[in-house]
């Protein structure tokens, strides 16, 4: 099997990011590559090591979910407890995508409102554990 190797250009359309930031992380030695004539190619093993997860291939379809889960009537103790226990999920070992997750409270209205942005699996999977975590602490 011989290994794939990706431009800069690619490896910049699969991430979603400009060509020169990508260069840029080349230069940096952020993500590893060799130059052959005057242009840097990467590994796919690299990238998937940069990345922390395999590239998409091109024409796959990405699909995301933008959700945002309200929940009333929570101390602030609740609060900062379910704030805390959603962002260590994210921030733990995640061999997906990865989820953003943004928190908003209103101690004035005892509100919390959590805005998670990602892979559909993923974000399922974490509404579920508020659901959970909010409905047993109750």
């Amino acid at each position: 099997m011989t290994p794939t190797f990706y431009s800069a250009e690619e490896v910049a359309d699969l991430l979603g990011l400009h060509v020169r930031t990508v260069r840029g992380y080349v230069r940096e030695g952020r993500l590893p590559a060799m130059k052959i004539g005057k242009q840097y190619r990467i590994a796919a093993a690299d990238l998937e090591s940069f990345t922390g997860s395999r590239p998409l291939e091109r024409g796959a379809r990405r699909v995301e979910v933008t959700a945002v889960v309200q929940l009333e009537d929570l101390s602030p103790a609740h609060q900062d407890r379910l704030s805390t226990l959603v962002l260590a999920a994210v921030n733990g070992p995640n061999p997906g995508r990865p989820l953003h997750v943004h928190t908003a409270r209103d101690e004035h209205h005892n509100t919390l409102k959590i805005v998670v942005i990602g892979p559909a699996a993923e974000a399922a999977r974490l509404i579920d554990l508020i659901a959970t975590f909010s409905e047993a602490s109750v």
